[in-house]
């Protein structure tokens, strides 16, 4: 069964959510004397069941990919499928640290159609209802990367462009950083998945980004195997230059 939805409406709602399980989040830290991997799975499941149970209830006829639920196949027959991370950086948060994110996105016929990106830890909410304004480009060169698995790939881009290398925590903050103007590029090889890239996307592409995967195909959603091996996401001037270096 499918419904029409007004996209503005989901691109609301999407923004809400992530901003709402950011604060849940928040809460939930705030209030728990877990620490570490218990406190990342406590993280994990409080967002997962505030957003599975609003995405059930208000989005009832869509498909939902999560990283914390079992992958129902039937999505592959579904024009309109949610794909969220409740909690993306789950190390970071645990770790008392800001660079960690919820992701909240809505890909139609596979593409990143809505995008939300809340940085609770920075106050803060990304959309594709409001995308943000092209920020002026940060001084010296900068290409975020992995803090944990930096990818040789970026290392030798680095090398060619003459770019530092910045690691940072969860891949939704890297591509908000870039979106935010706190660096120029966001480099990664070695694996992801499609709730890892799809909400952070769906924003950098609203506000006038580049992402692309490093062979500059376009990223696409709902597919049957949803491990996405790498991607770019930079500012737009320097699209030709980077893919030319990751090449």
């Amino acid at each position: 069964m499918s419904q029409a939805y007004d996209l503005s409406d989901d691109a609301r709602l999407a923004s809400a959510l992530a901003g709402q399980a950011g604060q849940l989040l928040l809460s939930a830290r705030a209030l728990t004397t877990l620490t570490g991997k218990p406190l990342g799975g406590l993280g994990d499941a409080v967002g997962q069941g505030f957003l599975s149970h609003s995405l059930s209830a208000l989005r009832p006829h869509d498909a939902v990919l999560s990283e914390e639920a079992a992958d129902d196949k039937g999505r592959l027959g579904r024009s309109r499928v949610w794909v969220i991370d409740p909690l993306d950086g789950t190390r970071e948060f645990s770790e008392g640290r800001d660079d960690w994110a919820i992701h909240v996105a809505l890909c139609i016929d596979g593409h990143p159609t809505i995008g939300a990106v809340a940085l609770p830890g920075l106050g803060v909410v990304l959309d594709t209802a409001n995308p943000p304004p092209m920020p002026a480009a940060p001084e010296g060169l900068k290409i975020l990367v992995s803090r944990s698995r930096p990818p040789e790939v970026a290392s030798r881009a680095a090398e060619i462009l003459g770019a530092e290398l910045v690691g940072m925590g969860s891949a939704g903050a890297k591509v908000m950083a870039v979106v935010r103007g706190e660096a120029h590029a966001y480099v990664h090889a070695g694996g992801q998945y499609e709730w890892d890239s799809a909400a952070p996307v769906a924003v950098a592409l609203a506000a006038g980004f580049h992402v692309s995967r490093l062979d500059g195909a376009p990223m696409v959603y709902n597919r049957r195997d949803t491990y996405m091996p790498d991607l770019i996401a930079c500012r737009p001037e320097l699209r030709d230059r980077l893919l030319a270096a990751v090449s």
